[in-house]
């Protein structure tokens, strides 16, 4: 893939999921993946596999975090009744 085919996909995945962020347009990507598959499919594909990407991290991440709080939860809990 040529690096400014990565960079061109990189840039649109960031900016159509901070504004599908920002307007609660959950499937936003897809659409502009269709108006750029007009255009490019191999730039549609990297599109497409650059906002998956960010879109697995962030669910990820947010499961890690959620764990993170709960097990702090759980130590907290238990520090009180012990206390």
């Amino acid at each position: 893939m040529s690096e400014s085919l990565t960079k061109l996909a990189a840039k649109l995945a960031e900016d159509v999921l901070e504004i599908q962020k920002a307007t609660g347009e959950d499937r936003l990507f897809i659409e502009l993946g269709h108006i750029v598959g007009a255009a490019s499919q191999t730039l549609e594909e990297a599109f497409l596999t650059e906002c998956r990407i960010r879109l697995a991290e962030q669910g990820a991440r947010k499961f890690l975090d959620d764990k993170i709080a709960e097990l702090a939860a759980k130590a907290e809990a238990q520090a009180k009744t012990e206390g």
